[in-house]
């Protein structure tokens, strides 16, 4: 039987729930996706556990009653995204000093060089999320990508650590238990949207990826096929909308619909002459909104956010080796004129990322086309991802790093093991 993997993206906006799984080919299929509105969120952090719990609630039923009925299934274990502007990123060099140097650098030479890193000391209340490696150095020879097999005594790597608040994590790991399911991997969502739209050409070449989303935007910046830098800015989608409620005098459901259905991010591509009417309350007289002064509106936040993209593109010292540009994804991508923008502001050629790029469905393409669903739908690869790292055959590891890894408690293990404990003192 197929492997199976469940995605559960826990945004702003919308909670969704992607059911995957891989073909015969290698690609990834989606079966089923259900979704609801997001009622406890709020830029990343959950604000009201019951009211996140329910809406994670309706979109798993969801997505179980829309799985195919030759697939029975049970919507149980799911990959979720952790994002908010909580995390946070740093660059830290890690050094291993082999006490054997008869034999080759293994498996368990690197496991130790990771497991170093997760006892670096964090803020209070702050936990390592996850430890990327990028370049590995063997007795000073620099730039090597795979070190299992070289021949060295100093071994040392350049990490990407990504750290976040320990209390909000364990507040979305206790809104999925309560739903009823277990969290199988924590990823960071811009790593996600990531691997949903972005080639490894692009990767390779240098690439920032830009997820706007309901409450933050986050971006992941890739050069030689690694991730370099991450962050997350507290902006999104939802700040536009108020900025239009505001602008406009008129309803939040107003402002959002008005924003979806006629905003573009550049004014002088909107017309004073084209208006649109917004019935009043009460039998108010309807309000004329001109479609040029909605678009400055939604140009002056999309400016600001924009601009805090290029102050993390520059502070990342990678602006002048990005030959790939910005891929731009996420709900806030598919405004009008938004690609025009962001190579107004940073000079730098833009795209819109679709997450279908490396999926094998035929039917149903269209559907999970929108740039809202590149989280999602990453998550599920990233879950595939984790399951062949997982299921490494035996006999390329030692024994040795085959203990080390049984010994070592992740932070989300302890995370869950936390959230356990919880539920017993309630019980």
């Amino acid at each position: 039987m197929s492997k199976i993997v469940v995605g559960l993206d826990i945004g702003t906006t919308k909670i969704a729930c992607f059911v995957g799984r891989e073909n015969e080919h290698g690609k990834i299929e989606i079966l089923s996706v259900g979704k609801s509105e997001s009622l406890g969120v709020m830029r990343g952090i959950v604000a009201n556990i019951e009211k996140t719990v329910e809406s994670i609630g309706l979109a798993v039923q969801e997505a179980q009653n829309n799985i195919p009925e030759d697939k029975q299934l049970n919507i149980r274990n799911v990959i979720v995204g952790v994002a908010g502007q909580h995390i946070k990123s740093l660059q830290h060099r890690g050094i291993h000093t082999r006490t054997d140097n008869t034999t080759e650098i293994s498996r368990k030479d690197v496991t130790a060089l990771i497991d170093d890193m997760y006892r670096l000391v964090m803020q209070p209340g702050e936990e390592i999320i996850d430890v990327i490696p990028q370049e590995f150095i063997i007795d000073s020879e620099q730039g090597i990508k795979e070190p299992i097999g070289h021949a060295g005594v100093r071994l040392e790597a350049n990490f990407h650590i990504i750290t976040g608040n320990v209390s909000a994590i364990m507040n979305i790991n206790r809104c999925v238990q309560k739903a009823d399911l277990q969290v199988k991997h924590i990823i960071l969502e811009p790593i996600a949207s990531a691997d949903a739209v972005l080639s490894a050409e692009e990767k390779e070449a240098g690439v920032v990826l830009v997820d706007i989303g309901g409450g933050t935007t986050d971006i992941a910046i890739f050069h030689d096929g690694l991730l370099r830098h991450t962050a997350v800015i507290p902006f999104g989608g939802n700040v536009i909308t108020e900025d239009i409620r505001e602008g406009c005098s008129i309803m939040k459901k107003q402002a959002e619909k008005l924003k979806v259905k006629y905003g573009s991010a550049f004014a002088s591509e909107s017309s004073d002459n084209d208006i649109v009417c917004i019935p009043g309350l009460r039998g108010k007289e309807p309000k004329e909104i001109t479609l040029r002064n909605l678009a400055s509106i939604i140009q002056s936040r999309m400016e600001e956010i924009i601009e805090l993209v290029h102050y993390e593109i520059k502070n990342s010292g990678y602006e002048k080796r990005l030959i790939g540009g910005i891929v731009v994804t996420g709900g806030g991508s598919q405004m009008k004129h938004i690609t025009q923008l962001f190579e107004y502001v940073t000079g730098m050629g833009t795209r819109i990322g679709y997450p279908t790029e490396h999926l094998a469905n035929t039917n149903d393409l269209d559907e999970l086309a929108s740039p809202m669903f590149a989280t999602g739908i990453g998550l599920v690869m990233q879950g595939f991802k984790k399951e062949q790292i997982n299921g490494t055959p035996a006999a390329e590891e030692s024994k040795p790093a085959q203990e080390i890894k049984k010994s070592r408690t992740s932070f989300f293990e302890k995370i869950i093991n936390s959230s356990k404990e919880w539920f017993a003192e309630e019980d």
